[in-house]
């Protein structure tokens, strides 16, 4: 058995241990030694972060070859159109190659906490919200995807991560369980 740690990232938190100039980090949320992250979110982006001191567990959780699906809260700029679902759900080209599909749906304004400092908003453009859940994660995905079918992402908030989610936690709180995760087939 070996302990994860569920923390809800708050926005403009740094997804590090060790002290930076450009924010907040992880130490000033969790005083747990010998845990970290596995895999990351950028200082922009909020939600699920799974930390670990396991190593095998944070591989097993982190590396692309597991593809352990993650699911996003996206709020875009713009009212998306058939075809611009189409095209995520498909697979989108970007400069470092295709993405694998995704599932993609629309979904009502999530119930989050407003974020501090809030999503600008620009009077003549409205804005709806996007479930994607990915196979993959590459830096800024979600981002460069639905700016790729000219949706800017304004919130980017991960809600799960394959069976561990968000749920009961507010921005800034963790919790603690312990998993056995089944050995990996080759």
């Amino acid at each position: 058995m070996s302990e994860l740690l569920l923390f809800n990232k708050p926005f403009g938190v740094i997804s590090q241990f060790r002290e930076s100039p450009h924010g907040d980090t992880l130490e000033k949320f969790i005083d747990v030694p010998d845990v970290y992250p596995a895999g990351r979110l950028d200082k922009d982006s909020e939600g699920l972060l799974l930390l670990t001191g396991d190593g095998a567990l944070q591989t097993r959780i982190a590396h692309p070859s597991a593809k352990m699906a993650k699911t996003y809260w996206v709020q875009v700029e713009g009212t998306p159109t058939i075809d611009q679902l189409s095209t995520l759900r498909t697979g989108v080209d970007l400069k470092w190659g295709r993405t694998r599909p995704a599932q993609v749906r629309e979904i009502p304004p999530p119930g989050l906490p407003a974020r501090v400092p809030p999503v600008r908003h620009r009077k003549n453009q409205p804005t709806h919200w996007l479930a994607i859940t990915l196979s993959e994660g590459k830096n800024r995905q979600i981002r460069q995807m639905t700016a790729s079918v000219e949706l800017p992402t304004l919130r980017l908030f991960r809600t799960s991560i394959g069976p561990w989610s968000t749920d009961g936690l507010l921005p800034g709180q963790w919790s603690s369980i312990c998993v056995n995760l089944p050995k990996q087939r080759r």
